[in-house]
């Protein structure tokens, strides 16, 4: 069986799995970090080398006042998780997104859980926060417009190759697949110059849920796909 190198994951219905269980949300997006922890060892396992998972997008900031609150100080005492998850797995952990439009202290957090983790050769595990590929297009459009004003590019420089390396994204591999839990259809903003090429898999069970027999689903189904790049068949 083919394991995708890369796999991208939006993070769908912790607040209807809580909800289902007379709990309120929050408890939905507690049960949903312990469960990325889980996933990260277990695609390790499976030979996945990169794993990029949608946690907080840009349009999530409308949400009530309360739930963002909650939201903010669980994804605090996750970066303390998973630095202590890096540390012992030996997972290269890397944050997406505008970093800019987060606290302080959450962005010296991440800064922090970079820093740590830059040279370890496990699993390489992306986090999207305050993320949305609209965002990150535009941002990486100005930054290609300062390059140009400055000289330091003309416009028959500007590839797609070269400007991947203006998106948050820059050195990660596209993803090969893509997997949205609790049944919904929607690509919600995420990674949309990425995904270009990317199989898509959209499981009935709300992220809770997901577990390792989930995640081989999702490969097998993937294994099933007949891949093919403007009509040609990827070798492999």
């Amino acid at each position: 069986m083919t394991i995708p190198n890369h796999v991208a994951i939006i993070l769908d219905g912790n607040g209807r799995w809580a909800k289902a269980k007379g709990m309120p949300r929050n408890y939905g997006h507690a049960q949903g970090s312990k469960n990325v922890e889980i996933i990260c060892e277990e695609a390790y396992k499976m030979g996945i080398s990169y794993l990029t998972v949608y946690a907080f997008s840009t349009e999530n900031w409308n949400r009530s006042k309360d739930e963002v609150n909650a939201l903010m100080k669980l994804l605090r005492g996750y970066m303390k998780t998973c630095l202590k998850t890096a540390e012992k797995n030996n997972m290269c952990v890397r944050v997406i997104g505008d970093k800019t439009g987060l606290d302080k202290d959450i962005q010296s957090r991440i800064q922090e859980l970079e820093e740590a983790t830059k040279n370890n050769t496990g699993l390489h595990f992306q986090i999207a926060l305050n993320y949305g590929g609209r965002d990150e297009i535009v941002r990486a459009v100005k930054k290609v417009v300062r390059d140009v004003m400055k000289g330091k590019m003309t416009e028959e420089d500007i590839t797609e190759k070269g400007f991947a390396t203006y998106l948050d994204t820059h050195e990660i591999p596209d993803p090969d697949l893509l997997i949205r839990t609790s049944g919904e259809l929607r690509l919600s903003n995420f990674l949309l110059w990425q995904l270009s090429y990317a199989e898509f898999y959209m499981a009935d069970v709300h992220w809770p849920d997901f577990t390792k027999e989930e995640l081989l689903k999702a490969i097998e189904i993937y294994n099933c796909r007949d891949r093919r790049f403007g009509g040609v068949k990827e070798e492999g």
